[in-house]
């Protein structure tokens, strides 16, 4: 397995954390935003674990990707994201012509603050619009509301067409409380008005825990049922498809040349850099999530300064499992080829005789409805049938690999 050429930077800090979320976030209040302002000690304090973090990492080739995620990003000041950068410069390199992304929440930067964060190195954002609905960013419990998204959106085209910005995301959310076909038009054309080059579209999860799953406990949301979950789903498809833009992953939509190059690592299979609190790391094939809160985030920092967790040492390395390849890979647009996975875990011709068709048999159901087709030797899911029914076929690789032997399930080539 090739060493990684990609990392992922979690920064926990927001002002307050929305109603649907259970990220592994630090609220610090309306107010805290700059050195000097509350929370500021907090955020100092956690940039410097960060940096002890990356220096702690083995040495590896120059970054072609980094993405800056959170959390609120964007509450920190540019100095602040610059020193994050700056780490991995020190320790890894970050390549030229490498994509430098950043979450950034519309209440929380102005165009001074978006010129200073692309001097620094960042060069696409990833804007947390969710909805252009004033009404419902209230419900939502964001901070922002539609004239601070629209403003915002119009400094990234402009840094976009003057060449400063390479490219932009928009973030809208699908399947909220009272939701309707139309309703749901008017949100996509208001982010195909405001010029996004991408666009990631993400149906609501009530999780546990949350405000959200509490107001659903109270039967207060109003979801929108599966019917009419599949139909938001086609009329997103279709809007988009119809202005030149591609569904290269189930919740991604981008115009030529647009694509997240930072996602589709994850979606590939490759290796990837994990850094900060709450964050997920694969560099050599194995998966290590850092704990969720800041106090167990520093004691396990600790541990790592006796002894390297194994899976961060390159001698450890081994490909990712392939129920992990599957799961990923069915969510892009090309879909996976299965035998071609297989083997890339070390599979011999015999073991993929043997098991590939006891997944292929329970897939049936699925090709038969329409929901997934098998072409040129490659899986993929219909879009957007297929899409919007994707777990449905997902959950049948999950169960095929709880299914095999122990000895199939593990095997796996360096």
């Amino acid at each position: 397995m090739s060493a990684p050429r990609s990392a992922y930077v979690h920064i926990p800090f927001c002002h307050r954390r929305c109603f649907y979320c259970d990220f592994a976030v630090v609220p610090l209040g309306d107010k805290a935003r700059g050195e000097s302002a509350p929370g500021s000690a907090t955020i100092q304090a956690y940039l410097e674990q960060l940096r002890a973090e990356i220096a702690l990492s083995p040495e590896g080739p120059p970054l072609a990707t980094v993405y800056i995620g959170g959390g609120t990003p964007s509450l920190l000041t540019p100095k602040q994201i610059g020193v994050v950068l700056e780490a991995l410069r020190d320790r890894f390199g970050v390549q030229s012509g490498a994509e430098v992304t950043l979450e950034m929440d519309p209440a929380s930067f102005d165009q001074s603050d978006l010129d200073a964060l692309l001097s620094h190195g960042v060069n696409r954002v990833s804007l947390g619009g969710q909805s252009f609905d004033d009404a419902v960013l209230e419900r939502l419990g964001r901070r922002h509301r539609r004239t601070d998204l629209i403003q915002c959106c119009q400094w990234l085209d402009q840094a976009l067409q003057a060449g400063s910005l390479r490219s932009w995301s928009l973030d809208l959310i699908r399947n909220l409380p009272n939701q309707n076909l139309e309703g749901w038009r008017d949100q996509l054309e208001q982010g195909l008005m405001v010029a996004a080059p991408h666009l990631s579209i993400y149906d609501l999860a009530v999780e546990v825990g949350t405000v959200f799953a509490w107001r659903q406990a109270r039967g207060e949301l109003s979801l929108p049922d599966d019917d009419l979950a599949v139909e938001l789903m086609a009329l997103t498809s279709d809007r988009l498809s119809r202005a030149g833009f591609c569904r290269y992953e189930i919740s991604n939509y981008a115009l030529p040349g647009h694509a997240s190059r930072h996602n589709r690592v994850y979606w590939s299979g490759s290796g990837w850099w994990g850094f900060g609190m709450g964050a997920t790391s694969a560099p050599w094939g194995e998966r290590l999530a850092r704990p969720r809160t800041r106090e167990s985030y520093a004691n396990w920092l600790e541990t790592q300064l006796v002894g390297l967790d194994p899976s961060l040492r390159a001698e450890s390395a081994k490909s990712l499992p392939l129920d992990d390849r599957l799961l990923v890979g069915l969510r892009r647009r090309e879909g996976v080829d299965l035998r071609q996975q297989a083997e890339a875990c070390g599979w011999t011709d015999a073991v993929c005789d043997r098991y590939l068709p006891l997944l292929t048999a329970r897939w049936r159901s699925a090709c038969e409805r329409g929901w997934l087709i098998h072409e040129q030797g490659r899986w993929r899911l219909t879009d957007p049938e297929g899409m919007a029914l994707s777990n449905q076929v997902l959950v049948e690789v999950v169960s095929w690999w709880d299914e095999l032997p122990d000895h199939v399930a593990v095997r796996s080539s360096p």
